[in-house]
């Protein structure tokens, strides 16, 4: 799961503002916050851009943490 909707939050920026900036629509927002869908390294790249543009202060690594292996 990302850290994808708590960051857009501390950036005080609505889910349709942050697709509009990024060229996604909210519903893709939305899938990734809630785990439903992954965006490619591409499009995590860029929301992660927009984060730290509007002064999230975060990196890949922190919206979209890799996920556990299963045992």
């Amino acid at each position: 799961m990302s850290n994808l909707k708590q960051y857009r939050e501390k950036a005080q920026i609505t889910q349709a503002s942050l697709a509009e900036r990024v060229g996604m629509t909210q519903g893709a927002i939305a899938h990734y916050e809630n785990g439903r869908r992954t965006p490619g390294l591409n499009e995590a790249r860029e929301l992660v851009a927009a984060l730290n543009a509007l002064g999230a202060d975060c990196d890949l690594d922190a919206v979209f943490p890799v996920a556990e292996a299963a045992a």
